[in-house]
């Protein structure tokens, strides 16, 4: 048997270290979720400065993105076994380099690696946010602070696109890179002084084989998911993406089963608290970042706005979310975690249901903006005992794998929403407005049924007729809306037929994890991921 190092522990329990240690990790998590969507402002200057195509544009917004999902699992693993503080200061000098390196590009490719690089060092970050944070905080004050951090994960990608709009309207792309090094910088220093190291008690050989299935099986479904809807279902790079995919899924799963030290103990699905904390963050973040997506083009699109005014635009959502990710635990010790998450969930679908019926171009932002406040209410509520669920599932020594398995929930979660309810709304959008197009020439017709931009774009080439088409075109986005907001709002009842049929057990406690019910080959009791 390998020899095991003793458990190192990083119990906090001075109020001010705690706080000194929460802001900490909250800094570095909004370095790593702003950088999602950052550069979705910047495609037009970075096509232009660096001549860019749009396929170009794609691989340097989305490289970033397929690296920190693939790694997410494998290096939370690490973070546990070799110590958490170590690969937290490690990801916060490589993303810090990697953003400094894609301010200096000059070129596309030089953009791409830098991305690229960015993923790898976020990869290295954003579990050990988190499983810093639970395995600091004693039992009777980890459920706030998982709150306040769950607060940030939410609203870190409003921020970063309300920055970056900033940024865009007042300087140049190269300035976007500036905020994740500062923000990186801070967090790398506070967690220098602050944080205490910690690493799980004993392991067996670190499982290399379940590592790279997992980085192949997240990374292909992120990259098809990712390329479908731009390149097409059939296009080569989105069926290869998804079937390496699937089969690297199917081998994990079945090399994991099989294991004496897996990387993720697949059995800890059956517990009931684990499941529905993942299936309520899977909807939550499929439709928040679906939503991040059409929302954006419909206040750019159909109201006008700028980048800046409809970045803002998100900001009541945020507002909502953040405070009631923080309190939502106390809420969940009066009346139990169970209802708690079905209450925000259903609030959740509430909210999409207003998204779905209010909208219309002469409502303007105020039809959808009872919508966003309510949506901001449930996520808010959903958030924290979902992300609880899945972290006091497991024990402090597995919180590296926990935090990754949360993580890697709602990163394939956006990816699935961004393509779905996009793919929905673009197909939407093509049915309405296919009549309009009947009298126009080929030439005209194609850029008009192929988006709103493109609609626009042409109504300006035909003076005062144009007019008649703009309308069309902005009411038929409306009506691709009201149907991707329809799709998430099932998404959102699914999830509750879910937690009613098979969520937490009443109870005001998340449900613990009982090591008897998992079983290997070589071992008769795991409890976690491979102890």
């Amino acid at each position: 048997m390998n020899a095991t190092p003793a458990a190192t522990t990083g119990l906090v329990t001075d109020p001010r270290r705690q706080r000194l240690i929460l802001v900490a990790m909250c800094t570095a998590l909004v370095a790593v979720i702003a950088s999602v969507s950052g550069l979705n402002v910047a495609q037009q200057d970075l096509a232009v400065d660096l001549g860019a195509s749009q396929s170009t544009l794609l691989w340097i917004i989305n490289g970033y993105t397929m690296a920190l999902a693939a790694l997410l699992l494998p290096i939370g693993a690490i973070g546990d076994r070799w110590g958490r503080k170590p690969v937290l200061l490690g990801g916060l000098a490589v993303f810090a380099a990697a953003n400094i390196a894609a301010a200096l590009s000059t070129t596309a490719t030089m953009l791409l690696v830098a991305r690229i690089g960015a993923g790898v060092g976020a990869a290295m970050i954003m579990p050990v946010t988190l499983s810093v944070i639970t395995s600091s905080f004693p039992d009777d004050q980890r459920s706030r602070a998982v709150g306040v951090w769950a607060g940030f994960a939410g609203a870190g990608g409003i921020l970063g696109l309300f920055v970056s709009s900033f940024v865009i309207d007042f300087a140049t792309w190269p300035w976007l890179f500036a905020m994740p090094v500062v923000l990186a910088g801070a967090a790398f220093a506070l967690t220098l002084a602050v944080v205490a190291d910690s690493r799980e008690a004993a392991h067996g050989g670190f499982d290399t084989i379940g590592s790279v299935l997992s980085a192949l099986a997240i990374g292909g479904l992120v990259l098809g998911i990712h390329e479908g809807p731009e390149k097409g279902w059939g296009d080569p790079i989105t069926v290869a993406g998804l079937a390496i995919g699937a089969v690297a899924l199917l081998a994990f799963v079945v090399f994991e089963l099989r294991s004496s030290n897996p990387l993720l103990e697949i059995r800890l699905f059956s517990n009931r608290s684990l499941a529905a904390g993942s299936v309520t963050l899977f909807a939550v973040f499929a439709v928040m970042f679906g939503l991040f997506l059409v929302l954006v083009q419909f206040l750019q699109a159909v109201l006008g706005y700028s980048a800046l005014r409809s970045a803002s635009g998100l900001l009541p959502m945020a507002a909502m979310m953040m405070p009631l990710s923080a309190i939502s635990p106390i809420i969940g010790e009066r009346i139990g975690s169970r209802r708690v998450l079905l209450l925000g969930t259903s609030v959740f679908g509430a909210g999409l249901v207003l998204l779905a019926t209010m909208a219309s171009v002469d409502g303007g932002y105020p039809s959808v903006l009872p919508g966003l406040v309510v949506l901001g209410v449930g996520m808010g509520l959903a958030m924290t005992p979902s992300t609880t669920a899945i972290t006091e599932t497991l024990p402090a020594d597995k919180q590296g794998v926990a935090s990754a398995l949360n993580d890697t929930v709602r990163e394939v979660g956006g990816a699935v929403g961004i393509a779905l309810i996009g793919s929905v709304l673009n197909s939407g959008y093509r049915a309405s407005v296919a009549s309009t197009t009947d009298g126009l020439p080929a030439e005209l017709a194609g850029p008009v049924e192929e988006g709103i931009g493109g609609a626009l774009a042409v109504s300006g080439q035909l003076g005062a007729e144009g007019d008649a088409l703009a309308t069309a075109a902005r009411e038929a986005f409306v009506d691709g809306w009201q149907t991707s907001m329809w799709v998430g709002a099932a998404m959102a009842a699914a999830a509750v037929l879910y937690l009613v049929v098979r969520g937490p057990r009443p109870s005001s406690s998340v449900e613990a994890f009982d090591a008897a019910t998992v079983t290997t080959p070589s071992e008769p009791a795991l409890v976690g991921a491979g102890d």
